[in-house]
């Protein structure tokens, strides 16, 4: 595994200057060489002076604001420039620029089956950048196409790990545990990504549903959760009233009941306070008792 080395190169102003220098002499040779009895040596000098000025002049290169520069020599890696600027290096290295940037990866939507073996679309957003450009560089053939792999085979273990919902207990699900799921992505995400020298910032669920041959089945199933949930909160309000109404009429001696008119009333109360629809009253205009 390659490890990043900063690389120091020299100012562009310096290599524009001797590049122009070179150059100069070069053209003072070609008229010295017109004057001279003996023009081979001149002509050879500003032969040679003009080539050296347009090699200096090619090792002139820009580094942008978040971008950096990979320098190889012959196959060797030298090092990476960092800093932006306008620099100078050896004419024969070779310069491959990186971007350095904050990238968003917006993966396609995957089926896959979860943990119960429901079959979901799942698609997930990931933020990266380029931690180490050596890696980047040399350690895997394509980073950025290695990210979209890793990512996409990263979201498919996720959700078969997880359940789209737990229903049973207060467990880690895919569609209640948003922010924890997210932070499991971004610890399995940035494992496999650490061999290319990438860095997740941020991952994030995009989209999350069941696939449209379940969906209908799964949405009855959700429906039907929801109903007992505010059923069993309804009927737990109920009995608490039914309760209070009892304490507070025998607590004030208002009306005295037996047991079975007891049980009665604590029927109707139930039925009128538990009811979907509002109960209609029947006034008695006689007594309790026949």
């Amino acid at each position: 595994m390659i490890q990043e080395r900063v690389a120091s190169p020299i100012r562009g102003a310096v290599g524009l200057t001797v590049s122009i220098l070179l150059i100069l002499a070069g053209i003072a040779l070609i008229f010295r060489a017109a004057g001279s009895q003996n023009p081979l040596g001149s002509i050879l000098l500003a032969v040679l002076a003009l080539v050296l000025g347009s090699l200096a002049a090619a090792g002139l290169f820009t580094a942008q604001p978040n971008q950096a520069v990979v320098l190889i020599l012959f196959g060797s890696y030298v090092g990476s420039v960092r800093s932006s600027g306008w620099w100078w290096t050896n004419p024969f290295i070779t310069r491959r620029k990186l971007s350095l940037r904050a990238r968003s990866l917006n993966g396609e939507r995957i089926k896959v089956n979860d943990q119960h073996g429901n079959p979901v679309e799942i698609a997930a957003v990931v933020v990266w950048k380029v931690r180490d450009t050596a890696q980047a560089a040399f350690d895997v053939d394509d980073y950025e196409r290695f990210v979209t792999v890793q990512s996409e085979t990263a979201v498919r273990h996720l959700a078969s790990s997880y359940p789209y919902d737990d229903y049973e207990a207060d467990g880690i699900s895919l569609r209640g545990s948003t922010d924890k799921v997210s932070e499991f992505l971004k610890a399995e995400l940035h494992e496999r990504l650490k061999p290319a020298g990438v860095e997740v910032m941020e991952t994030r669920l995009s989209h999350l549903a069941y696939s449209p041959e379940i969906a209908q089945a799964m949405l009855q199933r959700q429906q039907a959760g929801a109903i007992i949930a505010a059923r069993t909160r309804i009927v737990e309000g109920a009995v608490g009233m039914v309760e209070m109404a009892l304490d507070r009429l025998g607590k004030n001696k208002i009306v005295e009941l037996d047991e079975e008119r007891k049980a009665a009333m604590v029927s109707n109360l139930l039925v009128v306070l538990c009811g979907e629809h509002a109960a209609t009253p029947v006034l008695n205009a006689g007594t309790l008792y026949k």
